[in-house]
């Protein structure tokens, strides 16, 4: 007979070929160590069926090892769309997302925005006295309070009257309270460029005023039974819609992060004079 006759065709494999015999053989070597626990006869069947399942398991592999043919599946190709190559950004490329905003507040906006709020609310929290204590330093008593144990321990009559120690606290911790938010403001309105209204005017003000409203129950428990609360929203409104508004107002500045660290930190090197005067030229 031709050899090639016997040669198997290119789609199909020559495999070992499966059998039972091993589980077999495996069975009964169960059984003869489960005859230790149990009884002799168990060992004895088991090293019976051990014995057959070795010799059908050798007559499958001596004096040749049994192969059946398995017949190949071709692999069927998933065809792939082409991908579009991805934009690299380069130093110095503007217009792309990965540095946003593109335009901030001056930083002295944020803070003349602060003091123009602060003066808003100054002025509500003097009327709030007049109206409902006909007494202007019981407001600022009570925001000195916060900063003084003395002041936060006096009595109602005495926080009427005028105290030196209470007006400088109270300055100090409404100016630079109102320079810091008015700061935070500048910062975080260009994020909001179509509402900074509503960012600086509604959402800042309720989330600050529900902080405060919970935690000073926790610090200070007195002085939060003093405050009008309804007056106190009253005039974060006023700020917060002051502070925007001024904030808002103010033209704003391109950054500079989309320049390399050298031109940003003002080194002086080849070529940086160039690329810094480059993108100076654009809008």
């Amino acid at each position: 007979m031709n050899s090639d006759e016997l040669k198997p065709p290119d789609n199909v494999i020559q495999v070992p070929g499966s059998n039972g015999w091993p589980l077999v053989a495996a069975f009964g070597l169960t059984l003869m160590f489960a005859g230790l626990l149990t009884h002799v006869m168990v060992s004895i069947l088991g090293a019976s069926i051990l014995g057959a399942g070795l010799v059908g398991w050798f007559r499958e592999v001596l004096p040749q090892e049994l192969h059946q043919a398995v017949t190949l599946e071709k692999e069927v190709p998933v065809p792939t769309p082409p991908r579009p190559p991805v934009p690299l950004l380069e130093v110095g490329q503007r217009g792309h997302r990965a540095r946003l905003p593109l335009e901030i507040y001056p930083y002295s906006a944020g803070v003349r925005g602060g003091l123009v709020g602060g003066a808003a609310m100054a002025v509500l929290a003097i009327l709030y006295g007049l109206l409902g204590h006909h007494s202007i330093w019981y407001p600022v008593n009570l925001l000195a309070a916060a900063g003084s144990a003395r002041i936060a321990a006096m009595s109602y009559d005495q926080l009427l009257a005028f105290s030196g120690t209470g007006l400088v606290l109270a300055t100090i911790i409404h100016g630079a309270g109102s320079a810091l938010v008015g700061l935070l403001y500048g910062v975080t309105l260009p994020m909001f460029p179509r509402r900074p209204m509503l960012l600086g005017g509604i959402l800042a003000p309720l989330f600050w005023s529900g902080i405060l409203y919970t935690e000073l129950g926790i610090i200070n428990p007195t002085l939060q039974g003093r405050i009008d609360w309804k007056w106190f929203m009253a005039s974060q409104f006023a700020f917060g819609l002051t502070a925007g508004f001024v904030v808002a107002r103010h033209e704003r500045i391109y950054t500079l992060q989309h320049l390399p660290f050298a031109v940003r930190a003002g080194i002086e090197g080849p070529g940086i004079a160039e690329e810094d005067n480059e993108s100076g030229s654009e809008p």
